[in-house]
């Protein structure tokens, strides 16, 4: 719970500093949630979404699913508030069983007058769940999305059925409707740790492997790239996918020309992550940018980084009892919580001069 204070206290510390200049800036806010199981009631074909079912293990009916969709939207309509009034203008999601979840999702009435736009393609995972993206259409525009598809097995042999990686590009808006800075948004969802940190460690460092050739392809098309690397990739930062493969840097000023940050590092190393387990934190829920967006100079021309937040509001914290200053998830041990999800969302700010 201390940890838990602290990250709070550096959050209110940050934005009370930029307060007093944000007259000069206009801030967009970019965030990723992992959404722990957002599932209809209805069996979608060749998927293995039975637990999710009226007569599952989690008895999931329309009822759960309507207090899911209200849950999900709210902490959506709350990303950013403290430095935009406009909110998340573009949220990576996780653990989504398909496109008709994320239309339920977004005309829920506390974020219905954004009117976020999704995005989902099918991948090959054995649950069902995929990757997705919400984006406010105001300050967003889309010029291309494309699916990767990850090719890995398991040290048994077995091949890895994961989530592909979708890869959105588009033009980030100022107040005032200029387009001319490209972003490009890779939302991950790495394989899982089943089996074991150490054995199933090679699955996520070839889909690492799969992150960096599709961020060095954008590179050789265009050397000034900015690209955000965004997921819940089942590893730290320290970890060997995304510190050696991936090669996400610690600090701003190590990051080499077409290298990466990570701008989640720093906080994992204060003792804050995005989920708890067995007593301890994790922060597998990572935001990582390109050199050119990391080093953008501030100005009227360009998007730059400013910095990046743990969203762990007390709304999605667990109050009391052994789980207490963690997230409030929707089930536990098959005990229906009616809460949020497993993973505290996390997100970055980009700033623009006025």
């Amino acid at each position: 719970m201390k940890k838990l204070i602290l990250s709070l206290c550096l959050t209110a510390l940050a934005t009370g500093l930029f307060a007093q200049s944000d007259d000069n800036y206009i801030v967009r806010c970019i965030a990723f949630y992992n959404l722990e199981n957002l599932f209809d009631t209805i069996h979608d074909e060749g998927k293995n979404d039975f637990e999710y079912l009226p007569d599952g293990g989690n008895r999931w009916t329309a009822l759960k699913y309507k207090h899911k969709l209200k849950k999900m939207s709210y902490a959506i309509s709350q990303f950013g508030l403290d430095k935009s009034p406009i909110g998340a203008v573009c949220i990576g999601v996780a653990e989504v069983e398909n496109i008709h979840c994320l239309e339920d999702l977004v005309k829920e009435p506390s974020i219905a007058d954004r009117h976020y736009k999704p995005i989902l393609l099918e991948g090959p995972d054995r649950r069902g769940v995929d990757v997705g993206f919400l984006y406010n259409p105001s300050y967003f525009s889309v010029s291309s999305v494309k699916g990767y598809q990850l090719n890995a097995h398991y040290s048994d042999g077995g091949v890895v059925r994961s989530r592909l990686q979708l890869l959105v590009s588009g033009y980030l808006k100022d107040d005032k409707g200029v387009v001319k800075d490209k972003i490009h948004i890779l939302v991950n969802h790495w394989p899982s740790r089943y089996g074991g940190e150490e054995s199933s460690r090679a699955t996520r460092d070839t889909a690492a492997m799969l992150c960096k050739h599709i961020a060095d392809s954008l590179y050789m098309k265009d050397p000034g790239a900015k690209i955000i690397i965004m997921g819940d990739l089942n590893d730290d930062p320290y970890n060997h996918s995304c510190a050696e493969v991936l090669g996400a840097r610690k600090d701003r000023d190590e990051v080499e020309e077409k290298g990466f940050y990570n701008t989640m590092w720093k906080t994992l190393d204060r003792g804050i992550g995005s989920l708890a387990y067995n007593g301890s934190w994790n922060l597998f829920d990572q935001i990582i940018i390109s050199e050119p967006l990391a080093h953008a100079p501030r100005s009227a021309n360009e998007w730059s980084y400013w910095q990046a937040e743990i969203f762990n509001k007390r709304f999605l914290t667990v109050l009391e009892g052994k789980d207490k200053g963690t997230p409030l998830r929707t089930h536990k041990g098959g005990v229906w919580l009616n809460g949020y999800s497993d993973h505290y969302p996390t997100m970055i700010y980009l700033v623009k001069q006025k």
